[in-house]
C-alpha cells in the first residue's frame, strides 16, 4: 500500500466512522465495522486503484459489515435495540455520494475516545484507532505490547463508554472545557510517546509524531481561535524541527547543545514560529502556547551558546505559576543553572526531591548528573547518570547516559 493511499485512509477513517455513528449508535459496532473496512481497502486498492469516491465505498463497507455483525449470532442479543435504526440502511450495492453526510464529526469522536469514564491509556489507544486508522496490532507495536493484551484494552474502552451512556453529539458547553484539555492531553502525550519512546530500542517514533500532529492539525482546523489547540499543534511542530538531528549514525541520542542545526527541518520552524507568534497575540496564554514560545526561542538560536536562557527562565516561570508540575520545574532548574549558575540549579531540583511523581522518573538524576558536571563534582554527576540510566526503559537513553558517566570516570 503506497503512502499516499494509507494517509487517505486514515484521512477518510473518522469521517466514515462518524457518519456511521451518527446514523445507526452503537459506536462500538460501527468502529469494528470501519475496521475492517479499512482493512478491506488496504488489500483491494493497491489492486484494484482508489475508487472514485472511496469515502463512499468505505461508508457501504462498513455499513455492509455493520449489518452483518447485527444478523450474526454474537449479535443476536442487540438485535432488537438496533433493528428500528438498521431498517433503513442503504442499499450495499452502491453508495451515491450525495448518501454520504458531509458533517465533520472528528470533535464529536474525540471527545468521546477521551471520555472521563477511561484511562488516559485506553483514551490514548481508543484516540489512535478510531481516529487514526490504525489497527489493533499497529497500536500495540507502537507502545511494545502483545496484540492479545491491547485488543482487550480498546474492547473494554468501547464497553466502558457504552456503560457510561455515551451518545454520539458534542457536551454541553458546560463541559466543553474539561472535555477538550483532556483531548488535548490525550494528542500530546501521543506526540510525547512517540518522539521519545518511553522503551525499547528506538528512540523516536515517527508513525506516532505524524499521527499527533495530523490529528491535532484536524482539531486546529475545528477550533482555529483556540488558543490551546494551536499552541499545541505549534508545539509539536518546533519540538518535532530537531528530530533529524536528534540521533547521530549508528542511533546514539544527540543532546539539544550539540546537535547539528543545519539538520533541523526550517520549514517546521517557520510554521511553528509564525503560529505562535500570532497566537499569542491574540489568545491569552495557555501552558501549551508556553512551551510553544520556550522551544522557538531554543529554535531561533543560532548555536547552543546564543540561546537566550534569561527569556526561557523567564517563560518558565510564568508556565510553573500558571500549570505548576514537577517536569516544569525540572526543566526550569537547567534554565535558572545557565542564567545563575549549576548550583542555583541544583538548589531548585531539591524542591523534587520529595516529590512522590519523580521517585522513579530517570530525567531528575539525569539533569541533576548535568548540572553536577557543569559545577565540576565529576564524582557525583557519574553516580547520578548511572542511576538515570538505570531507572530508563529506552535503550538509547541508556547508552546515552551511561556513556556520559564513563566520560567522568
Amino acid at each position: 500500500m503506497t503512502e499516499r493511499t494509507e494517509g487517505l485512509l486514515r484521512e477518510l477513517a473518522p469521517r466514515v466512522l462518524g457518519a456511521l455513528t451518527r446514523r445507526y449508535g452503537q459506536f462500538d459496532a460501527c468502529e469494528d465495522a470501519v475496521q475492517e473496512a479499512l482493512l478491506a481497502a488496504s488489500t483491494q486498492w493497491p489492486a484494484d486503484g482508489v475508487p472514485d469516491n472511496p469515502r463512499a465505498w468505505l461508508t457501504a463497507v462498513a455499513t455492509r459489515r455493520l449489518v452483518d455483525h447485527v444478523r450474526s449470532e454474537a449479535a443476536r442479543r442487540r438485535r432488537e435495540a438496533t433493528a428500528a435504526a438498521l431498517a433503513g440502511a442503504p442499499v450495499i450495492s452502491g453508495v451515491a455520494p450525495e448518501q454520504v453526510p458531509e458533517a465533520d464529526d472528528t470533535l464529536t469522536l474525540l471527545f468521546m475516545c477521551c471520555h472521563p469514564s477511561l484511562t488516559p491509556a485506553s483514551q490514548v489507544a481508543l484516540t489512535l484507532r478510531a481516529l487514526g486508522g490504525l489497527t489493533t496490532a499497529q497500536i500495540a507495536a507502537a507502545f511494545l505490547m502483545p496484540e492479545a493484551t491491547m485488543g482487550p484494552r480498546i474492547s473494554r474502552a468501547k464497553q466502558r463508554i457504552k456503560t457510561a451512556g455515551a451518545t454520539f453529539d458534542l457536551p454541553p458547553r458546560s463541559q466543553w472545557f474539561d472535555r477538550l484539555r483532556v483531548v488535548r492531553h490525550v494528542l500530546y502525550l501521543i506526540f510525547n510517546e512517540g518522539y521519545t519512546a518511553s522503551s525499547g530500542v528506538d528512540l523516536q517514533r515517527p508513525d506516532l509524531v505524524a499521527e499527533a500532529i495530523r490529528l491535532t492539525r484536524l482539531l486546529h482546523r475545528i477550533l482555529p481561535t483556540d488558543g490551546e489547540v494551536a499552541g499545541l499543534l505549534a508545539l509539536m511542530l518546533l519540538t518535532d524541527a530537531r528530530r533529524p538531528a536528534r540521533t547521530g549514525p549508528d542511533g546514539v541520542l544527540v543532546p539539544l547543545a550539540e546537535q547539528d542545526r543545519t539538520r533541523w527541518d526550517t520549514d517546521a520552524i517557520k510554521e511553528g514560529v509564525a503560529l505562535i507568534t500570532r497566537t499569542m497575540a491574540e489568545s491569552p496564554p495557555g501552558p501549551y502556547q508556553l512551551q510553544a514560545a520556550i522551544a522557538a526561542v531554543h529554535l531561533e538560536a543560532s548555536s547552543a551558546a546564543e540561546t537566550d536562557w534569561a527569556q526561557i527562565a523567564a517563560l518558565y516561570r510564568i508556565l510553573e505559576r500558571l500549570s505548576p508540575n514537577p517536569m516544569v520545574t525540572l526543566n526550569r532548574a537547567v534554565a535558572v543553572a545557565m542564567t545563575d549558575g549549576p548550583e542555583a540549579g541544583l538548589k531548585l531540583l531539591d524542591t523534587l526531591e520529595t516529590d512522590e511523581r519523580m521517585a522513579r522518573h530517570h530525567r531528575l538524576p539525569a539533569v541533576r548528573a548535568h548540572l553536577l558536571e557543569l559545577a565540576g563534582d565529576t564524582a557525583a554527576a557519574r553516580e547520578a547518570y548511572r542511576l538515570a540510566a538505570k531507572r530508563t526503559a529506552s535503550i538509547p537513553e541508556q547508552r546515552y547516559l551511561t556513556e556520559r558517566a564513563k566520560r567522568l570516570t
